[in-house]
């Protein structure tokens, strides 16, 4: 039997996992996001008084993970015919692996090759806990002659849309205005790197109180498309850098971004992609909290426009991110919808977006 071990297969279990991006937040597939009364889409803003390219466009994102994230632990049945779970207590949701046996993994598809090739019966997997990095001892599981599994489901990309609020005289952008959190455990997720690319709205379903709405677009993931890298996930939003302006943007219009105390309540706009058209629609800036206590929740918002409120219900996911103008200055990007009111939602102050490229 020890012999067997030595030479046969150890394997992980695996999640696959498919995640839409829409106005106000990310769609995911098979399950949206929510909190009790609000669902959440988040975007962000940052430092004023400085010139930027006007966003509004939608994109395709694909981001790689900074190790591979534990999802959960997974119970089997052994070879013995007993219960088994090697993982509990050990590995947490939200964990990061990063090495096995002192080998680094970068990826899903090397973690499943180290283990494949394991001699020992003990996996020593090096977890990252927050700012925590510790060792811990798996016994693989014999599940089925020459099967082993260790039990433990994981990720190691995000996929999806996205709405771009702004591209700096460099060449950064900023999107989203809000982080991007893993479905299942609701961690702001770690990433590697990543590439923004092209993308093509196919549909939007409208919302209604209760229920928001959505954009369900295309994304081709091959190098014709791509339009920059990715490279920071924040509270924020996502932030990189563009390589192809003219692919990203069919007119340049320039706009200075407002300083946190130059915000008021009252008439303003947001600019975003419906029916195949970029154009500004018409909202109230109902109430501003400017204490920080929510770095992404600063502004609320509400549609009054008729052509948007006929054609999406209000805000809708996919509209994190889309720019918000006061004044003929950008002042913020919509973040979170209302799930009760869904002509009502978060904004966040371009200020705190700006902090994040520089």
């Amino acid at each position: 039997m020890e012999r067997g071990r030595r030479q046969t297969k150890k394997c992980l279990l695996t999640a696959v996992f498919l995640m839409f991006v829409a106005c106000a937040g990310w769609v995911f597939a098979g399950a949206l996001e929510q909190e009790n009364e609000i669902r959440q889409a988040e975007a962000s803003t940052k430092t004023a008084s400085e010139t930027v390219l006007l966003g509004g466009m939608p994109v395709g994102i694909y981001m790689e993970t900074d190790g591979v994230m534990v999802l959960s632990t997974e119970t089997m049945t052994g070879i013995d015919g007993s219960e088994h779970e090697p993982a509990a207590g050990l590995v947490q949701s939200g964990d990061y692996i990063t090495a096995v046996n002192g080998e680094v993994i970068n990826g899903k598809s090397e973690l499943l090759d180290v283990v494949d090739h394991l001699d020992s019966e003990n996996v020593v997997l090096t977890l990252q806990r927050g700012d925590k990095t510790m060792d811990v001892r798996i016994r693989p599981v014999e599940c089925g002659p020459g099967e082993y599994k260790l039990g433990i489901w994981v990720r190691d990309n995000v996929q999806g849309l996205g709405t771009v609020t702004f591209v700096t005289g460099q060449s950064r952008f900023g999107a989203l205005g809000h982080g991007i959190h893993d479905v299942d455990t609701n961690v702001l997720m770690s990433v590697a790197g990543g590439t923004l690319y092209k993308t093509s709205i196919q549909d939007i379903l409208k919302g209604e109180d209760g229920s928001p709405g959505t954009m369900e677009g295309i994304i081709v993931y091959n190098s014709y498309n791509i339009l920059g890298s990715i490279d920071k996930n924040t509270e924020a939003g996502i932030y990189g850098t563009v390589d192809r302006l003219d692919q990203l943007f069919d007119e340049q219009i320039p706009i200075e971004t407002a300083s946190t105390d130059e915000i008021e309540t009252g008439s303003a706009t947001i600019r975003c992609f419906v029916d195949n058209e970029l154009k500004e629609y018409e909202i109230q800036v109902t109430d501003i909290d400017r204490s920080g206590k929510e770095i992404n929740k600063g502004l609320v918002i509400q549609v009054t426009d008729p052509e948007l409120l006929e054609k999406t219900g209000g805000i809708i996911q996919g509209m994190s991110g889309s720019p918000i103008i006061q004044n003929g200055k950008l002042i913020g990007a919509v973040t979170h919808v209302f799930v009760q009111d869904s002509t009502k939602g978060y904004g966040i102050f371009i200020e705190n977006m700006l902090d994040q490229v520089k």
